[in-house]
């Protein structure tokens, strides 16, 4: 984990809007963070008007396979 991650809430996809506890680990843009959701890595958006996170497990989700593996 880096200096940065932290452990906040955020509605999840995979659970249809639900709250549960996801690790902060980046932030990659203007309003978009790389977040570990139960092993999932995958991008957030941060809703500054309700302040709270809203992670894509589903769509977002990020490959962290090794590329060129021949």
């Amino acid at each position: 984990m880096n200096e940065y991650a932290y452990k906040t809430m955020a509605h999840i996809h995979s659970l249809k809007g639900e709250m549960d506890e996801i690790t902060v680990l980046e932030k990659v843009g203007e309003n978009d963070y790389i977040v570990d959701y139960k092993g999932v890595k995958c991008h957030a958006l941060f809703n500054w008007f309700v302040c709270q996170f809203y992670a894509d497990d589903v769509y977002g989700k990020i490959n962290t396979e090794e590329k060129g593996n021949g």
